[in-house]
């Protein structure tokens, strides 16, 4: 990539995020932007973005849990969900001219799909991967990436070596690759490690054995998920991933400048993006998921797939398909990425609005997963219980083993990522499992008897919401929260947050409070 090109993905990633839309649909502008002046993707581009891509998937496997995938929820609800839209669109596609009834099904097939690396983006940003919702999407985009495998092998891309049966025995490596990790520290040799593993051995490997490399990325990061360097490692990888990653966008603009009958066809199908979206919702409420996770997927999977491109490229190079399908795919794709975009960044703010129509599709009974949340008899809740929220229950508790504190004050916390519950549960502190974002989590508890609550999730938007379900539910106790900018401070007030704390100032305050703690305890020293 030139001067040019960076110059134009970071004007109009920015003019975007300006308007408050995600700065990757200015990347993908630019991409049309640069291929109406005459400019050609090329060879580097094609492997920046395709590292970037498999960063990305490292990242999510890094914190994914196998067992997200066994219920049946995810394997059945996504190949329910594959059946009936590959069905339903083969049938739209049949009464194309010129299409004939298996190219028709083929390619309602890939529009079945979607985008892993906008949705994993997606959730990643708002720190959600490991929230129900989120282990969900992750669950059936892993299920369709398996049956694009079989999709891919069946026109012809590629099917799996013989030798593809010895990933079953990755299992067997992961001691030597935790031990690798530990071994890696803290600098340039964890980021090195990182891209070896991504690139090089989930990459080139699961290609060379005929399976895609996209899955053996994600397979290689599940491999050390639960390590205690994981999140270390995914963080180390991030602003590497994140400029890769534009070289992706900058791709699907490039693919092909719009004609006005492939722009008319790309709209009708983007059009049907509601529709996708609609039958994930009502097959995940069938599954006896609430309204909220069931709609929060939905949008996270309301996008047509990079693989849709991958199976459209060979079949126009075989002579299957005319060349002008490509281009409409490439532009459909692009527009699904266009419109979901903005839609998952507000996605909480949608389900807040549209709660009550939206609830009316849910069963009596629910998903193990969202049972009612039981507070017992907490006084102060914190929630989010990651570094921040942590220390701020740890010190509480301390606190009230102080003789002078008469008064015990119960405090619990809540997370949304069952792993850390787990965590914290085995280390003796009270935490329960729920959504705090979930509107439907506050009709489902009392509020009675709270006197105080921390807001310590890493999402602004989280908190914002937090803050005005509290107080749409009569909370009059203190709301205190946790800001990583400034600019949150009066947005977090608005919402109904007594106080705000700008994360790197309470650092240094807490830090210079202990350095002046051991200086009196020097003079008190001294003077003995």
């Amino acid at each position: 990539m030139d001067a040019l090109w960076l110059g134009l993905a970071f004007g109009l990633g920015l003019l975007c995020r300006h308007f408050g839309l995600p700065a990757l649909v200015g990347y993908l502008a630019a991409g049309f932007v640069l291929n109406g002046l005459g400019q050609q993707g090329g060879e580097a581009l094609e492997q920046i973005a395709h590292a970037g891509v498999l960063l990305l998937l490292f990242s999510v496997g890094l914190k994914l849990r196998f067992k997200s995938l066994a219920g049946p929820e995810v394997w059945a609800g996504g190949g329910l969900h594959l059946a009936i839209s590959a069905v339903l669109l083969g049938l739209l596609f049949c009464a194309i001219p010129g299409l004939s009834e298996g190219q028709a099904f083929m390619l309602a097939a890939t529009l079945g799909f979607s985008s892993t690396v906008l949705a994993a983006k997606a959730l990643e940003e708002k720190a959600e991967l490991r929230a129900f919702h989120g282990r969900l999407a992750i669950g059936i985009l892993i299920i369709q990436d398996l049956a694009a495998l079989a999709l891919m092998a069946l026109v012809g891309v590629g099917a799996p070596s013989p030798w593809a049966l010895l990933i079953l025995g990755l299992p067997l490596l992961r001691p030597l690759a935790a031990k690798l990790l530990d071994w890696s520290g803290h600098d340039e040799l964890l980021v090195l490690f990182g891209l070896a593993l991504a690139l090089t051995v989930g990459g080139l490997g699961f290609e060379h054995l005929g399976l895609s490399p996209e899955l053996g990325a994600l397979v290689l990061g599940a491999l050390l998920a639960g390590h205690p360097k994981a999140v270390e490692l995914a963080k180390s990888l991030w602003s590497l991933k994140e400029v890769l990653l534009v070289g992706f966008f900058l791709q699907i603009g490039l693919l092909g400048w719009p004609s006005l009958a492939a722009l008319g066809g790309a709209t009708l199908l983007a059009l049907l993006l509601p529709l996708k979206a609609g039958l994930f919702f009502l097959i995940l409420v069938a599954f006896r998921l609430r309204a909220r996770t069931a709609f929060l997927t939905a949008l996270a999977l309301a996008s047509y797939s990079e693989f849709a491109l991958i199976v459209v490229k060979f079949m126009v190079g075989n002579g299957q398909l005319s060349a002008d399908w490509l281009v409409l795919l490439a532009i459909t794709v692009a527009l699904s990425f266009v419109i979901a975009a903005p839609f998952n960044r507000f996605a909480h703010t949608l389900y807040e609005r549209f709660e009550g129509r939206l609830a009316g599709f849910e069963g009596p009974e629910h998903h193990p997963d969202e049972q009612p949340v039981s507070l017992g008899s907490t006084q102060i809740l914190i929630l989010g219980m990651g570094h921040a929220g942590t220390a701020a229950y740890d010190f509480l508790k301390k606190r009230q083993n102080v003789p002078a504190n008469h008064k015990v004050l119960m405090v619990s916390g809540i997370d949304s990522d069952l792993g850390k519950v787990e965590r914290h549960l085995h280390e003796g502190r009270r935490v329960v499992y729920a959504d705090a974002e979930d509107p439907g989590f506050w009709h489902r508890i009392k509020l009675d008897g709270l006197k105080a609550v921390i807001l310590a999730m890493p999402d602004p938007e989280a908190k914002r919401i937090a803050s005005r379900q509290l107080r749409r539910h009569g909370f009059r106790g203190l709301i205190s929260a946790i800001s990583t900018h400034p600019e949150e401070a009066a947005a977090l007030k608005a919402a109904g947050a007594d106080m705000t704390f700008l994360a790197f100032n309470e650092v240094g305050v807490g830090l210079a409070e202990h350095v002046w703690e051991a200086l009196e305890k020097l003079k008190v020293k001294g003077a003995a």
